[in-house]
């Protein structure tokens, strides 16, 4: 395809890339950039809260308000329904009222579900304040990325996106570590800060410049390069940045009146490729075991021997020094090569995993079985945390033009969620079945992985989000559907 081998080009080497790196820093540390990016990075911070929250709060909650073990089932994976109804809403509600209203909306929700837990007396509640968590998980799973795409720096942009989500494992590790000292209670209540101390920032974070020159918003083009300006340094030249955005948006509008506009757009020919590019990135993760590590990580331990609480903190130093290290090299050495690091990495953990079983259950090595399965584990979240965490939803933000953002966006969030919520709903019943054959299947997801980035997954460093999604898009003549 032409537009792929385009893409797969690494961008001109810079000589002074050091240099242009700490420019773009300097240029993006202005105070609404850094409000947008710590509102939205307490957002992610808050999602890896929840999602870590039932795993060290499993016996105590059971035991306080007296579930079964089916009550509890049914709390935990409630989120993901929650996740799911999120994911239907997100490209629509964004579109509909802005980035920053939806902001609001999220964390709104974040605050009334933790305090609906942390005050239950009954199930009910339980269940309630669970599901409005996975509701705006579910669209912060797409502002998230999305909206740091639309303000970063084109240098910046995928640091700053991984970054974002580099947060996420901070609050998944936080709420481990937390939960071995910290009633379930208070530690929901711990859990809602992020979102109150955020609040007073919400009043100063920026529009995205993109959402207001949408077709739907005609009438605030002249909005964009004040909003940019703000963004950048005050001495910034945003006039090339602004134009680039204006004349694309524009190019997208005419190309609306010939293509016809709405949700079912997507599914024409020329947005196919990244269509596909999108959904698979985002669903390999989730069926290549994540939510059976993360919601059932201390079963994996306690079966093979491995102290939970020794396991819990050396997994969650270990994702978090990959995320940083992803972080620190997504825009140098680029995102097709840190994804295909971190899916041979998640593919290693998953088959050391499945071995341990294998050992454990023949009673074979019996001292090393446990080093082998906690090894394992780490393996696992340190290379999910180095790209897998954070780059699907950035190549994701990227290759899809505006007029069909938020379609795309609800479509790899449903897949998303649907996908994590078909692994957390089948590990257990897996696990009975065959703990060695779990692991071998999720290995066996993360190879197929592997191969799709390797052949397919286009290199988008140092690319305008306009010069991606124009490369994609531009090249395909043709408007029929693809089903």
């Amino acid at each position: 395809m032409a537009e792929e081998s385009l893409l797969l080009q690494s961008p001109n080497a810079s000589p002074s890339k050091s240099s242009s790196v700490l420019s773009e820093i300097s240029n993006a540390s202005t105070r609404p950039f850094v409000f947008a990016f710590t509102a939205i990075s307490c957002g992610a911070y808050t999602f890896g809260c929840i999602v870590g929250y039932t795993a060290p709060t499993q016996t105590s909650i059971i035991k306080d308000l007296n579930l079964s073990i089916a009550d509890f089932s049914f709390f935990g994976s409630i989120l993901t329904v929650g996740l799911i109804l999120g994911a239907l809403i997100c490209g629509k509600l964004t579109d509909l009222v802005g980035r920053v209203y939806t902001i609001w909306i999220t964390n709104i929700l974040f605050v009334i579900g933790w305090f609906a837990i942390a005050f239950a007396k009954d199930v009910w509640l339980l269940d309630v304040g669970r599901l409005l968590q996975g509701v705006s998980v579910g669209i912060f799973s797409y502002l998230g990325p999305f909206y740091i795409s639309e303000i970063a720096p084109k240098n910046l942009r995928g640091a700053a996106s991984s970054l974002v989500q580099l947060f996420t494992g901070v609050g998944l590790s936080v709420i481990y570590a937390l939960g071995t000292v910290v009633d379930w209670r208070n530690l929901a209540i711990l859990g809602s800060i992020p979102s109150l101390m955020v609040v007073p920032l919400l009043f100063f974070v920026p529009e995205s410049p993109r959402w207001l020159v949408s077709a739907s918003k005609v009438g605030r083009e002249k909005e964009v390069e004040a909003v940019l300006l703000s963004l950048r340094e005050a001495k910034s030249d945003v006039s090339e940045e602004a134009k680039e955005i204006l004349e694309y948006t524009q190019h997208v509008e005419e190309q609306q009146d010939v293509d016809g506009r709405g949700f079912f757009k997507l599914f024409q020919r020329k947005y196919a490729l990244p269509l596909i590019i999108g959904v698979v990135l985002i669903s390999v993760p989730q069926l290549g075991g994540l939510n059976g590590y993360t919601f059932y990580t201390d079963t994996i331990f306690t079966s093979t021997g491995v102290s939970s609480d020794v396991g819990f903190i050396l997994t969650s130093i270990v994702q978090i020094s990959g995320g940083i290290l992803g972080a620190v090299l997504v825009d140098l050495s680029g995102r097709r090569s840190i994804l295909l690091v971190s899916q041979a990495g998640m593919f290693l953990g998953c088959l050391a995993t499945a071995l341990s079983f294998l050992l454990q259950k023949n009673n074979c090595w019996e001292n090393g079985t446990p080093i082998l399965a906690l090894t394992s584990v780490m393996v696992y979240f340190g290379s999910y945390g180095l790209g897998m965490g954070s780059i699907p939803w950035t190549i994701a933000s990227e290759i899809y033009p505006v007029d069909v953002k938020g379609a795309a966006g609800t479509v790899c969030n449903l897949v998303s969620s649907i996908s994590s919520w078909l692994v957390a709903y089948s590990f257990s019943f897996l696990l009975q079945w065959s703990s060695t054959g779990t692991f071998v299947i999720f290995a066996a997801v993360m190879c197929i992985g592997y191969v799709f980035t390797a052949k397919l997954v286009p290199e988008t460093k140092g690319k305008s989000l306009e010069e991606i999604q124009s490369l994609f898009t531009d090249s395909h003549p043709q408007d029929s559907t693809v089903f």
